[in-house]
C-alpha cells in the first residue's frame, strides 16, 4: 500500500507550504496523479483523511485528477495514448510498454507524475 506513504509526503508538503500563511481554513487540495503511478484513488482518499486528522488539513476535501499516459515511440515516432490496465502485478514490478502502432519501444512522456496542483484556503474578513 504505497498510497499511504505517497500521501504522507503530500500532506507533509502541503503543511510545510502553509507555514507562515494567514488563513482560517483549508477548503480543498487538488492532486494530479499520473495513471502510470498505479495509485488507487480510494486508498489515496482514505490515507488523506487519516493523515490529516488533528492538522490544519482536517476536514478539507481532496480532489484527485488522473493524468493520462502519453508515450513516444523511438521506432515510428508515434506520440499519444497507451492502453493501461490496472494489473495488480504492476504494484510490484513496472510493466514494459510497447508502441500501440508498431510494437516498438516507447519513452514515457506523461503519466508518472504525482503533484499538488492547488490548495484552496478560506480567510474570513
Amino acid at each position: 500500500m504505497h498510497e499511504f506513504s505517497v500521501m504522507q509526503g503530500v500532506v507533509s508538503a502541503v503543511l510545510s507550504a502553509l507555514e507562515g500563511r494567514s488563513y482560517d481554513k483549508v477548503v480543498s487540495v487538488k492532486l494530479v496523479v499520473g495513471e502510470l503511478t498505479f495509485l488507487a484513488k480510494e486508498q489515496l482518499r482514505f490515507a488523506f483523511h487519516v493523515l490529516t486528522e488533528g492538522t490544519d488539513l482536517e476536514g478539507a476535501s481532496i480532489d484527485i485528477i488522473t493524468k493520462k499516459a502519453v508515450v513516444r515511440c523511438e521506432k515510428c515516432g508515434y506520440r499519444g495514448g497507451l492502453r493501461v490496465d490496472d494489473d495488480p502485478r504492476y504494484h510490484y514490478a513496472l510493466p514494459v510498454f510497447l508502441c500501440p502502432k508498431c510494437g516498438g519501444c516507447v519513452e514515457i512522456v506523461e503519466g508518472k507524475e504525482c503533484f499538488v496542483e492547488s490548495v484552496v484556503l478560506e480567510k474570513e474578513e
